[in-house]
């Protein structure tokens, strides 16, 4: 009730409970924001470190398939089968002797992967291409198949009479495993055996990255073998493997 008819209109003051209501919730939605960034942030960060343990590292497959070969010690992934045609003659007290013999004989091509090392194995992240460079390909001694062995000679009195007929065959055991090694060694045999070997030492790297789902291309090479291949760009197992250890 106003004297003169004038009335007044009550002002209720907002009370110091709701403001403090309105405070908290601010306060909450924020702090629920930075545990939401926390929690985003943690999950990238384990995605993150999962996935590069996780993920293939070419490096460390190649090195595996490394190990593998080295334990084998010694690869031979091409043989061939060659005949030696020699022929002696001896000439004693006026009368000769001479034997022909026919030597069939095995040669094996093998490469000593003892030799093999870390620093022979390259890898080239831009054009992911593994590089191997292989010891050169070694002919092994000739396997003489003793059953296959045919002679042929004349001049028995010679023989009858002395040593000459022990001594013919020894000579033609001597040229007959030299001849042996001559046609083993012929280039074209050698290209042969290497590009064998490249196929089996392809294989060897390439298989495991492949399956481990990395498209990769492996090329071999040998310490003797004229290479116009520029691998500057490449790093060896040895290199990034250091740097990994380093890095640790």
């Amino acid at each position: 009730m106003a004297d003169g008819g004038v009335s007044e209109t009550p002002v209720i003051a907002e009370t110091p409970r709701r403001a403090g209501i309105g405070g908290f919730l601010v306060k909450f939605a924020g702090a629920i924001a930075i545990l939401i960034v926390v929690a985003f942030g943690l999950m990238w960060a384990a995605q993150s470190y999962v996935g590069k343990k996780l993920s293939p590292n070419p490096v460390t497959i190649a090195n595996a398939s490394l190990q593998g070969l080295q334990e084998q010690n010694r690869l031979s992934a091409f043989a061939a089968r060659y005949v030696a045609v020699v022929t002696s003659k001896q000439t004693r007290l006026g009368l000769t002797a001479e034997k022909t013999m026919i030597m069939p004989g095995m040669v094996r091509y093998e490469v000593d992967l003892g030799k093999l090392s870390q620093r022979d194995v390259t890898w080239d992240a831009g054009t992911n291409t593994l590089g191997v460079r292989l010891p050169a390909v070694e002919v092994d001694q000739p396997q003489i198949d003793l059953a296959a062995i045919r002679q042929y000679g004349s001049g028995g009195v010679l023989m009858t009479l002395t040593s000459a007929e022990a001594d013919l065959d020894a000579a033609n055991r001597q040229q007959g495993q030299a001849e042996l090694l001559r046609q083993a060694r012929a280039p074209t045999m050698i290209r042969i055996a290497r590009d064998a070997t490249r196929s089996a030492v392809e294989r060897s790297f390439a298989m495991p990255l492949r399956a481990a789902g990395i498209d990769a291309t492996v090329k071999v090479t040998f310490a003797d073998e004229g290479s116009t291949e520029r691998w500057d760009a490449s790093r060896s197992l040895q290199e990034v493997l250091g740097e990994d250890r380093a890095k640790r």
